[in-house]
């Protein structure tokens, strides 16, 4: 039997990155599970808030508006096609979707920041665990802890606008490929 900490070396080591992760994804069949962008702590007031964040929630922040489109450009030039987006309520996270010209969200309770509990852990990992529609992957913005309870060592150290990407096995099951970060996305796209 391999002790614990060998296999998660060796987990670690067969995540896929560059070429190899770009060329998976634009043939479908991923779920991108991302906390959303960067935003500010703090809700805006009320002469800070985005028109339509009429509930002057959370917003992103600069940096994070920013991260968000050329997240979406880099996808676009990659042909990694978006099919299902699933979002939790809040306004950052629907931003996060609208500045990366995903395709309109459904959002979830389940995903939303209010309330930790083991059904919305499992809720989420059944959500990662679906196979995407043929040729697509499925993106789904959340919150830190929704991520953190459903995929506990998957996500230490997770930042704002990080993404695991897992692959369905059509069982139930889902197997994390790589960890990208919101600023490596065009880096992807750049790269010869």
């Amino acid at each position: 039997m391999m002790p614990a900490l060998l296999l998660g070396a060796a987990a670690a080591a067969s995540l896929l990155e560059g070429k190899p992760l770009t060329a998976a994804l634009a043939g479908g069949g991923y779920v991108i599970l991302m906390r959303h962008a960067s935003s500010p702590a703090t809700p805006p007031t009320s002469e800070q808030a985005e028109p339509a964040n009429v509930g002057h929630e959370r917003q992103l922040d600069e940096g994070g508006r920013r991260a968000a489109r050329a997240m979406g450009e880099a996808l676009r030039h990659l042909r990694i096609a978006v099919g299902m987006v699933l979002s939790s309520t809040s306004y950052r996270a629907l931003e996060t979707a609208r500045l990366a010209q995903f395709p309109d969200p459904h959002t979830y309770d389940d995903l939303a920041e209010a309330g930790r509990s083991p059904e919305r852990a499992a809720s989420l990992r059944a959500q990662v665990a679906l196979l995407p529609g043929a040729g697509t992957n499925t993106v789904i913005i959340t919150h830190y802890p929704n991520i953190a309870d459903a995929f506990p060592s998957d996500a230490k150290d997770l930042a704002e606008g990080e993404a695991l990407i897992y692959r369905p096995d059509g069982h139930g099951n889902s197997v994390l490929v790589a960890r990208v970060k919101i600023e490596d996305w065009p880096k992807l796209a750049a790269a010869p």
